[in-house]
């Protein structure tokens, strides 16, 4: 069973998420770099997932395929690397 700090972790992880993601973004308009707008759409996704992990009953069946989004996240990592080093 979740507790009031279980919900007001996810709360804190998504805010800092987000939060990354817009410094993230702006390093991109400062810099044109990809890997910046690849790292803040990863951290996005990632807010996402936190957020929609708190809103999901923890014995709902569809709680394991919200870490798909997880997998999208660090695939966006993976995939701005390659292109960096390209």
């Amino acid at each position: 069973m979740a507790t009031p700090l279980h919900f007001f972790l996810l709360g804190a992880l998504t805010l800092a998420s987000l939060a990354v993601a817009l410094f993230f973004f702006r390093f991109a308009a400062d810099t044109r770099d990809r890997l910046f707008v690849c790292f803040g759409s990863a951290f996005i996704v990632l807010g996402v997932h936190w957020l929609l992990l708190g809103m999901v009953h923890p014995a709902s069946e569809v709680r394991p395929f919200l870490y798909l989004l997880r997998l999208v996240a660090f695939l966006l990592i993976l995939v701005g690397i390659a292109v960096k080093n390209r």
